[in-house]
Order: C-alpha cells, then sequence, then structure tokens
C-alpha cells in the first residue's frame, strides 16, 4: 500500500497510527536519507551533481541546503530524484519481499510523498492520501520548518496538485482535525484495508 500525501498533510501521523496497529512501514524519505550517507552511490552522485556547496563540515549530504536549492529550481529536484528514486524503489521492494516472506498476509505501507508525481502508483494495490485543508497545511509547514509564508507556498506549489493526488486515492484521511481524530480515521481505514486484502486473498 502507499500512503502518500503533500507536505505537512500529516502522513508521518497516519503512518505512525498504521504501525501501532500492526502494519509494516517503510518511509521512502528515510531511505532516501540513508543512501545519501557517505559511502553510499547516492552520496557521490549528489556531490557530483550539486557541487560541495550542498555538504557539511563532516562531508555528509547537508539535507536543509540541497532542499533549498531543489525547491528553488525544478531542474535541480528532477536530477534529485533521478538518483535517489531508482535506489530507494529498490530497497522497498527488497524489504517488503523481505517482510512478505516472514509475516505472510501482512500489510506493507510505503510512506512517500510523491507516489503520483514518480508515477509509481501501479506499483501499490491501494493508494491513501492524507489531505487538509490549505491554509492549515502552509501553517504547520511554517510552523515545523520555520520558514516564510512565501518558501511555504513554494515547497507546497513544487509538488503535484492535490487535485491528482486525491484522483489517484482508493482512500483519503483528512487530517485537518485534531490528532486523536487523525490517528482515529488512519485506525478505520487500516481496518478497511485489512478486510479488501481478506477478501482478495479469498478470491485467488
Amino acid at each position: 500500500m502507499g500512503l502518500t500525501g503533500g507536505i505537512a498533510t500529516g502522513k508521518s501521523v497516519a503512518a505512525a497510527a498504521f504501525s501501532e496497529q500492526g502494519a509494516f512501514v517503510l518511509d521512502a524519505d528515510t531511505l532516501g536519507h540513508e543512501l545519501m550517507e557517505p559511502g553510499m552511490a547516492a552520496h557521490g552522485e549528489i556531490r557530483a551533481a550539486f557541487g560541495d556547496g550542498v555538504l557539511s563540515a563532516d562531508s555528509r549530504i547537508d539535507r536543509k541546503k540541497l532542499g533549498a536549492r531543489i525547491f528553488a529550481d525544478p531542474g535541480a529536484r528532477q536530477r534529485l530524484n533521478a538518483i535517489l528514486h531508482p535506489r530507494i524503489l529498490a530497497e522497498v521492494e527488497d524489504r517488503i519481499l523481505d517482510f512478505a516472506r516472514r509475516f505472510p498476509g501482512g500489510i506493507a505501507v510505503v510512506q512517500a510523498a510523491l507516489v503520483v508525481e514518480a508515477g509509481v502508483r501501479s506499483r501499490f494495490d491501494r493508494i491513501v492520501v492524507t489531505h487538509c485543508d490549505p491554509e492549515i497545511q502552509a501553517r504547520r509547514l511554517r510552523e515545523r520548518d520555520g520558514i516564510s509564508r512565501e518558501e511555504a507556498r513554494r515547497r507546497i506549489s513544487a509538488q503535484a496538485e492535490p487535485g491528482k493526488r486525491l484522483a489517484a486515492a482508493d482512500h483519503v484521511i483528512d487530517t485537518s482535525g485534531s490528532l486523536d481524530e487523525t490517528r482515529a480515521r488512519a485506525r478505520e481505514v487500516l481496518t478497511v484495508l485489512r478486510r479488501e486484502w481478506e477478501s482478495l486473498k479469498a478470491t485467488h
């Protein structure tokens, strides 16, 4: 299952609720960070593509510096995605296959912001989208990252239109309310997904 949604729309809250209910959750961003560590192939490619200006004093990729570049430049964002996405997808598939061998019938969830943008919708049996009021989204992003209103708008607009994600969704989690309301809705969705999975297995 793919869990996606715009930046600061509550994907992590929903993912945590799924995990608490026994789902196997993989965070594509976390995998991407691991693949950017020194010694990993993506580290060298990112350095070659973006220069030493995106490195910290200890030669690690400085994600804030890199983030500023890619949100300001669509071409830079595409270059980074071309480096990371194939590696992330390969790692996701390896880990899900291992999970499936160890826990037949379990539900695996991949939390990823760019399921729709990256054109990988078909890789998932179901798509769950987190969504909230745009003003709430912008406020959360400003508070979370300590950025200006204009920068928040730019980062949000750099991603797919919400309508495109919602059109691809099998289930939607509205995160406009409280954290408890979001967690409750996530648990409801996981219950439905389990029923759908059991029904699917019964027909095969």
